[in-house]
């Protein structure tokens, strides 16, 4: 597929995804949307990649929000269906099934926090500002905004957040514990693919059931969720890479993983 909104590459098991519109402070319309669910539908299919480092072009953004002229011209059917697509997208890149690092290099403010907030980990840059301005436009965040946000920082943060619609610095949203870590930005790619190199050396399946455990588990009760880790983690003693993990141990050698 040819991509006019986002740069797709990848290199050593790991998918680059780069929201390349610049001039709009990589703004996101619905065709932009529908580049990234090819792009993460093609990751989740390619068993050579391990994981996926999503950023946006340019210096000032990461994703700087939604594209306003598009928006302003949803009607009330028009506007629940393409929230319901832009979710699905959200709810794809959550559920990957591979682990996907977001490196937030400067605004992430409403759908960009929110592509942010689906993500499995988020470094930031040290100029990046996040938030969720959208009741400044007269409507709510729209991409899982009200329920990742509270789910990440607490209900009191997340309606503070909501509500007054105020940008976070990146060293705030860290504290708050919305982003993992905050480093310079020329560190921010390397700092992921450091990251994303230490996640591929283990066992793939054993990195899928313990992403779908933690995420599954997070709606269930804690006598839901033990049963769930408890499921998963019978599932790996099945595969060959649990025999191999654990002859290599005791073995003193690495383990060479097969994803099987």
């Amino acid at each position: 597929m040819t991509f006019e909104n986002i740069l797709f590459e990848k290199k050593n098991s790991i998918a680059y995804v780069t929201v390349n519109r610049p001039k709009v402070l990589n703004a996101l319309n619905m065709a932009t949307m529908e580049e990234l669910r090819a792009a993460f539908t093609d990751i989740k299919n390619d068993a050579g990649v391990r994981v996926a480092i999503l950023t946006g072009s340019g210096e000032k953004a990461f994703v700087a929000g939604a594209d306003i002229g598009e928006l302003s011209k949803h009607d009330p059917v028009s506007g629940k269906e393409d929230t319901h697509r832009g979710q699905s997208v959200l709810d794809l890149i959550e559920n990957l099934g591979k682990p996907v690092i977001a490196c937030i290099n400067g605004f992430a403010l409403g759908g960009g926090c929110e592509i942010a907030m689906a993500c499995t980990m988020r470094l930031a840059s040290e100029n990046a500002k996040l938030g969720q301005p959208e009741v400044r436009l007269g409507m709510i965040p729209g991409y899982g905004g009200t329920q990742r946000l509270p789910r990440l920082v607490g209900k009191g943060i997340a309606m503070q957040l909501v509500l007054t619609g105020e940008m976070i610095t990146a060293q705030e949203a860290h504290r708050l514990r919305l982003v993992n870590e905050v480093v310079a930005a020329t560190e921010l790619i390397p700092r992921a693919e450091a990251i994303a190199q230490k996640i591929i050396a283990n066992a793939p399946l054993a990195v899928q059931y313990a992403m779908e455990a933690v995420n599954k588990g997070m709606g269930m009760t804690l006598a839901e969720g033990l049963y769930l880790e408890a499921t998963l983690f019978g599932a790996c003693c099945a595969t060959e890479d649990k025999k191999e993990g654990t002859t290599a141990f005791l073995e003193k050698r690495a383990a060479q993983f097969k994803g099987k």
